[in-house]
């Protein structure tokens, strides 16, 4: 199977990319692992044709909105997001009429067609200074309520709420956090932004996926619980083998990202099945908001850790 997944992606001229949540067996096959953004950057900067993506359909439009000259598959179409699906380009119109002038900073897990009506996108890592850059001192950010709120807690602009939310990271309690620390006195707290603020407010350190394994790497510590997706464990656990990893709770399993097997991926690349395109109305300003986060995370040193990111098809 390995072998034959090596062999469909040389004959496609395809890279292969697993975000950080898969299952280990996909991540190992991938050419690139992390953020879902990054990846799309560092695709769009290949000679690949086409883009594979093991992830989830907001990924997948993300990288045709990034590389609109490329083929991006998506090996499990029904592979969705709930947070994402928390906002529709109709529900947001319908809120702006009802609200002033103001900026619409969206998270970059979201649909192409709501990022095409936004101002700015912003990563998990770089929210806070996206929204500090703004003149505004009131705007919108959508669709995760958490990361909003922990934002909000950290500037003194105006930000109005969107209610959608990423029920894995949601769902951590207190109690949770509490008995893994109980088990693990001597570990240190790493925190997804989109956990809702009372477990930031006992978290070490609140990172994105990729922030917590270089944040592990760097660390002089030894063990570490994970408050986010227990898929990231596996990457942790690959780049750091001396170091102890724990999950803040066992339910934190998102099972649309370990819907893509190796299965899956053959018959994607044999039989060029779950192609992802977005249209060039949506592309183009959906691009301009993704691209004006990139400049301005380059200006301030923050957010991505990307070489050379213009992007491509601007």
């Amino acid at each position: 199977m390995r072998n034959k997944i090596k062999s469909l992606l040389k004959k496609r001229k395809a890279i292969m990319l697993a975000h950080n949540y898969q299952p280990p067996e996909i991540q190992d096959l991938a050419d690139l692992c992390g953020d879902s953004l990054e990846l799309s950057i560092k695709a769009s900067q290949t000679d690949a044709e086409v883009i594979l993506f093991c992830g989830v359909s907001f990924m997948a439009e993300t990288a045709s909105v990034l590389s609109p000259h490329k083929t991006v598959l998506l090996p499990r179409k029904d592979a969705g997001c709930p947070m994402a699906d928390m906002v529709t380009s109709e529900e947001l119109k319908a809120k702006l009429a009802e609200l002033p002038p103001m900026p619409v900073v969206t998270y970059v897990n979201s649909s192409a067609a709501v990022k095409a009506l936004s101002t700015i996108c912003c990563t998990s890592a770089n929210a806070l200074d996206i929204v500090n850059s703004l003149d505004e001192k009131e705007l919108i950010m959508v669709p995760d309520r958490n990361l909003a709120l922990n934002t909000a807690s950290r500037t003194d602009k105006k930000i109005h709420i969107w209610d959608g939310y990423c029920p894995i990271h949601n769902d951590l309690t207190p109690e949770d956090v509490i008995i893994a620390k109980r088990e693990h006195p001597d570990a240190v707290f790493m925190a997804h932004p989109e956990c809702p603020p009372y477990i930031i407010d006992m978290a070490d350190v609140a990172l994105s996926t990729s922030g917590m394994i270089r944040y592990a790497m760097e660390s002089k510590s030894r063990s570490f619980i994970v408050g986010t997706e227990i898929g990231l464990l596996y990457p942790l656990q690959k780049a750091n083998p001396d170091k102890f990893f724990y999950p803040a709770s066992l339910n934190m399993e998102c099972s649309d990202m370990k819907k893509i097997t190796l299965e899956d991926v053959v018959r994607s690349l044999e039989f060029m099945e779950g192609e992802v395109k977005v249209p060039e109305d949506i592309q183009r300003p959906a691009l301009k908001a993704v691209q004006r986060m990139i400049d301005l995370s380059q200006q301030l040193g923050s957010g991505l850790k990307v070489q050379g990111s213009r992007l491509k098809g601007d």
